[in-house]
């Protein structure tokens, strides 16, 4: 017999049955595994081959010698990703590769438990396996190509994807307890589900998953309210709560490695996380950055508070409320269709279109979910808010870097970057609700072709779910994307051997910590970014990283760790003679001097006529000036090491010329060297030309002409078709910036045809800039 319309709708809604969760409905497994595998596979494709730009080359060099990371310091995906890397050594891989991969990995099995989770919903939808497999199949699809959830599930920039992989576990768990709940409802005997242990499980992980990023905490307010619909009595039980308390210290413990590892002195150790007892560290941690314990240790505690950043409360807004909903809308126009209008823009205008359509299969989705299982719905739609709205809200973001620039506002008021990675979770959750729209629109239509009869011949609504992959993939895909590894080796090559060299932030020093402390490249060079430099813990790291070794000391004894300064290699680049080791260290000041200074921040020259000197240079120094304690810092090291090593700084910086040094650098190929008046006797000077701010008062043409022709990698990097990140789009313009000096050298050494060769390469730079 056929069930009439209102039967079948009442079966649709009711609760599930024992038969809905065992026998032949038991979950696909095999099949979420044969999900997840496939979008393993391809975000193996189109991985990145090598480190890549912003937090990339910070977490595999950590990861690679168990550094630690920028606070809160990540020790949960440190040593996961550890264990990855060593487990994928025996492939030999290069060590880029085995961690961008950890991130592939960790994105499939996510894949793998939103298969599963979507499956179960649909069971609600439609009693036929086929229905549920398929739909399932398309969601993951979707969810899986999303811009973001793609571009970080092929490069391991950042740890969200560990929490992603979290959340999506907790979620199929919590499914699966509800799933035993009502099973045994109403059952008094040995099968009732007493203890709730499952719900123990999941405060362990939530806890652990702190150790990654509180990110995965979030799922917190949306497993509350799923587990109260479906149980209320849960909370009623004592047990529950002591062994939730045990378990969640337990998890949060993971921190430990924090100040146990920093005690070590890695080579990458940011905040000094280090505590003198583990009892203080364990105050610490129980603290966790809000409640100051007594006994507490006042290192790990600062970077678990993320006290260097300074970031203000959530009530006191960056931006206004409605600009930072309008910058997520911004990403989630990215997310269905990246490639139409490009990456510039606030908005895609070709790109509305395929937004609005995923905005509205979605929404359908949402709402056919909600009229099918309310429990289930409940729980996706508050997860999805507290990780949009509700994560807007908390992050408390300014204006979006291109948002500004449509605002026609201040570039200051902007984050440095875009950051839609932090709302990846809620754009894959989206991309589930697409997928469950397009089922139910597939069953509508099979019932409007004839029932299921037409079940597959209405299938071709389900191509849509296809838009993703195709528009997304210029955009998303980092194969053969060699530039950050590439800029970094280009800049370390362009400094001579044991050059100090100042960097600004993550994306001139980061690819080079990479290059030295996973490939092993120039590790001679101190690198030294010039925001750290307002810390008290990184001049005495500088410090203890730049002293000479003493007789029997080995620093690559152990490479991971601070030992003394570390040699440079046989296999540098020709242009150099190998030099002589350092006598001394780059700083001369004590722990007391140094904390002084950093305590003081700010030091204002209040004397006329006052000059900074060194090796012949004088710079004067203008009265009421403020000079930050990073200025104070760099000014000490030129005046200590300057002569015992060389000076330079990175193209992207801008210290030399507020600090009035401009007249005294040379360019040499992606750096400034500082030279003194008899070296620039010898070398080119650079005529006055619009170019020349950044090009550099003096040239050294002999050595910038051998590392852009015979050391430099470039790849084909000049002949890209477009320039996918647009935060980074100064990088371009710092290779054109290069080949122009040149071209200029060459051109008034009378070298005309290399002039015009080099200016052509730099215009192809410059041109990329702006794709």
């Amino acid at each position: 017999m056929t069930a009439t319309k209102t039967e079948r709708a009442r079966v649709s809604v009711s609760e599930p049955t024992v038969a809905d969760t065992a026998g032949p409905n038991r979950p696909p497994y095999l099949l979420a595994l044969a999900a997840a595998l496939a979008v393993f596979a391809l975000y193996a494709f189109t991985l990145a081959p090598t480190t890549a730009f912003w937090d990339t080359s910070e977490y595999i060099a950590t990861s690679h010698i168990l550094g630690i990371p920028h606070p809160p310091g990540n020790p949960l995906f440190v040593l996961l990703a550890r264990a990855w890397d060593i487990l994928l050594t025996p492939t030999g891989l290069p060590t880029a590769v085995r961690i961008n991969l950890f991130s592939a990995f960790m994105s499939a099995g996510t894949a793998f438990f939103w298969y599963l989770m979507v499956h179960r919903i649909l069971g609600f939808f439609d009693g036929r396996e086929a229905v549920r497999r398929v739909g399932a199949g398309v969601s993951v699809l979707v969810s899986a190509t999303a811009f973001t959830v793609w571009n970080q599930g092929n490069v391991n920039e950042k740890v969200y994807t560990v929490s992603m992989f979290t959340i999506a576990a907790l979620s199929w768990l919590v499914f699966l307890w509800r799933d035993h709940v009502e099973e045994h409802r109403g059952f008094r005997g040995p099968g009732r589900f007493h203890d709730d242990n499952v719900l123990v499980l999941m405060v362990f992980m939530l806890a652990l998953s702190v150790g990654n990023h509180l990110m995965a905490f979030l799922a917190t307010p949306a497993l509350l309210l799923f587990i109260f619909l479906v149980r209320p009595r849960s909370f009623t039980n004592w047990r529950l709560y002591a062994f939730a308390a045990v378990f969640g210290i337990l998890g949060l413990s993971v921190h430990l490695l924090l100040s146990t590892r920093a005690g070590l002195q890695p080579v990458i150790n940011e905040a000094n996380p280090s505590c003198p007892s583990v009892g203080s560290a364990l105050t610490s941690i129980v603290g966790f950055g809000s409640i100051k314990l007594p006994g507490y240790c006042q290192n790990l505690f600062a970077s678990l508070a993320r006290e260097q950043y300074a970031k203000p409360p959530i009530f006191q807004r960056q931006a206004p409320f409605w600009a930072q909903m309008a910058n997520y809308f911004q990403y989630f126009d990215w997310q269905w269709a990246r490639s139409i209008s490009g990456a510039t823009g606030y908005f895609g205008a070709g790109r509305i279109f395929i937004t609005l359509l995923f905005t509205a299969l979605g929404g359908f989705g949402a709402l056919e979910h909600f009229r099918r299982d309310r429990k289930s719905f409940v729980y996706m739609a508050v997860l999805f808010g507290t990780l949009s709205v509700g994560l807007t809200i908390y992050m408390n973001f300014k204006y979006g870097y291109m948002q500004v620039q449509s605002l026609g506002l201040s570039p200051d008021m902007a984050e440095v970057r875009e950051r839609d990675y932090f709302f990846l979770v809620s754009f894959s959750l989206w991309g589930l609700w697409v997928g469950i729209g397009l089922t139910a629109l597939w069953l509508q239509l099979s019932e409007a072709m004839g029932g299921a009869r037409k079940l597959w011949p209405a299938s071709f609504v389900l191509a849509l779910g296809l838009i993703p992959l195709v528009l997304n993939w210029s955009y998303a895909s980092r194969r053969g994307d060699y530039a950050a590894r590439d800029l970094a080796y280009n800049l370390l090559q362009s400094v001579e051997p044991y050059g100090v060299l100042f960097t600004n932030g993550d994306n001139d020093t980061f690819p080079l910590w990479y290059l030295q402390e996973v490939e092993g490249i120039r590790r001679d060079v101190t690198v030294i970014v010039l925001s750290y430099l307002n810390t008290d813990w990184y001049p005495k790291q500088l410090r203890a990283l730049t002293t000479p070794c003493r007789p029997g000391q080995d620093p690559m004894s152990d490479p991971t760790r601070i030992i003394c300064q570390r040699p440079y290699p046989g296999n540098g680049p020709r242009v150099y003679a190998p030099g002589r080791a350092p006598t001394r260290s780059i700083f001369a000041l004590r722990d007391d001097q140094i904390d002084a200074v950093v305590h003081a921040q700010v030091m204002q020259v209040n004397e006329e006529g006052t000059y900074f000197t060194a090796r012949g240079i004088q710079v004067p120094i203008q009265q009421g000036k403020y000079l930050f304690a990073s200025d104070q810092f760099v000014l000490s090291i030129i005046q200590q090491a300057w002569g015992d090593r060389p000076i330079f700084f990175a193209s992207t910086t801008n210290v030399q010329y507020e600090l009035g040094l401009a007249p005294y650098v040379a360019r040499q190929g992606m750096a400034f060297k500082l030279v003194t008046p008899q070296d620039a006797a010898h070398l080119l000077k650079m005529p006055t030309a619009e170019y020349s701010p950044v090009l550099g008062a003096y040239m050294d043409a002999d050595n910038g002409s051998k590392l852009l022709n015979k050391v430099f990698t470039l790849r084909g990097l000049e002949d890209r078709a477009h320039w996918a990140d647009d935060a980074t789009r100064n990088i371009p313009i710092h290779y054109y910036y290069a080949f122009m000096a040149q071209a200029q050298a060459e051109q008034q050494r009378g070298n005309a045809a290399e002039a015009q060769r080099l200016q052509h390469i730099g215009e192809k730079f410059q041109a990329l800039s702006q794709r």
